[in-house]
């Protein structure tokens, strides 16, 4: 079958290409085409756009870039009708993702939406978007099941991706030993810092973290790089401190952290998978303005994702007005010197793992599509 799959973020790079070696094994013929990143494009298949191309985040940075979004959208329009595939498969990205739904289904494309858009924290109206162009939802949270169901939407959980992607992580890790030598590393505890994806993200919360780990000579500090983004972005906003960048080796940093300090997003759920206490930041233009907008609209407590799946603040966030170098540094010192804190944070980690479920999302969301997809040609003819 004929896959064609939207990617619009790292993270989605991820998880796609995760499915897609399901996709391979649960369907001999399967042959993709793809918006999506280089873990993607090494499983196979022909990748037309790169999700570099099209992460804009945050209201001003969308409206500069309104030409590009148009043009991308029109290209993939163009393009997924001239490939015509058996299902388009869409992974998060909703701006613009549900306006691709849409236009699938007014050509009669199958969709399935593979990781739900976050409309159970706002834009909750979109739900209505989702109950119109897509076919079959797979989520990847327990909650989401149950935010569906209270809008007549039966979806097909599978459980989370993550665990798959560490899994594979955990065949190949690197020792503590290596992954020091590697990066020139001492034997002094590491404080991981993982400032996001994007130049927005990184922009935001870096320097408050610079910041808040000056003067902590007992840890060595590594910065969680990101290839896609210039490096001088990171060496302007690092002039002058002693953190190191490694870039790509996100879960190798994690796997070897005692600390972490991380913008909100996939990044804090991995974190708590690879047991790390950790304290989230986020901050995007606006200042105080869009802090009490963001209140306004979310229709959730927390923004991290290990507090959104307990039900409670099992980490702290600080976020927008009070993302301050005072409030992180304070939060800082209170996981690296607090055992008991520390402990909790850990526990709450634990049980989270359990309300999660089993590895082996990726194979389950392939298997079901492939049998979806089966049931559905049988029909037709």
């Amino acid at each position: 079958m004929r896959y064609y799959i939207i990617a619009g973020e790292a993270s989605g790079d991820l998880h796609g290409s995760n499915l897609m070696k399901e996709l391979k094994v649960a369907d001999k013929e399967a042959d993709f085409r793809f918006f999506g990143g280089d873990k993607m494009q090494a499983v196979g298949g022909e990748l037309v756009k790169h999700y570099r191309e099209m992460a804009f985040m945050g209201f001003v940075n969308v409206i500069l870039n309104i030409r590009t979004i148009k043009r991308n959208m029109e290209f993939c329009k163009t393009d997924l009708l001239s490939y015509k595939p058996d299902v388009l498969i869409l992974i998060d990205y909703p701006g613009f993702n549900l306006r691709i739904a849409e236009f699938a289904k007014q050509n009669n494309i199958k969709v399935y939406y593979y990781i739900s858009p976050k409309l159970w924290a706002w834009k909750e109206y979109r739900v209505k978007k989702v109950r119109a162009f897509v076919d079959e939802m797979f989520t990847i949270f327990p909650f989401e099941t149950e935010f569906y169901k209270k809008h007549g939407i039966d979806v097909n959980y599978v459980g989370n991706p993550l665990f798959d992607s560490i899994k594979e992580f955990e065949k190949t890790a690197q020792s503590a030993a290596d992954f020091k030598t590697k990066n020139n590393l001492d034997e002094r505890p590491i404080i991981a810092l993982l400032a996001g994806s994007r130049v927005q993200e990184i922009k935001g919360t870096l320097p408050v973290m610079k910041k808040a780990v000056e003067g902590r000579n007992d840890y060595q500090v590594v910065l969680a790089g990101v290839s896609s983004v210039d490096k001088g972005l990171y060496a302007g906003i690092l002039e002058g401190s002693n953190i190191k960048v490694i870039y790509e080796s996100t879960y190798d940093l994690l796997n070897n952290a005692h600390t972490a300090l991380v913008a909100s997003g996939t990044a804090a759920l991995e974190t708590a998978l690879f047991h790390v206490p950790q304290t989230v930041l986020y901050k995007v233009e606006g200042g105080v303005l869009v802090h009490y907008i963001m209140a306004a609209v979310l229709k959730i407590s927390w923004v991290s994702l290990p507090n959104i799946i307990l039900g409670k603040m099992a980490v702290k966030e600080l976020l927008q007005k009070d993302m301050t170098v005072k409030k992180v540094t304070a939060e800082l010192d209170r996981l690296l010197s607090d055992e008991t804190y520390r402990n909790r944070i850990l526990s709450d980690y634990r049980d989270m793992q359990k309300l999660m479920g089993e590895p082996g999302c990726s194979k389950r969301a392939a298997e079901k599509m492939v049998e979806l997809l089966s049931l559905s040609s049988e029909h037709k003819s």
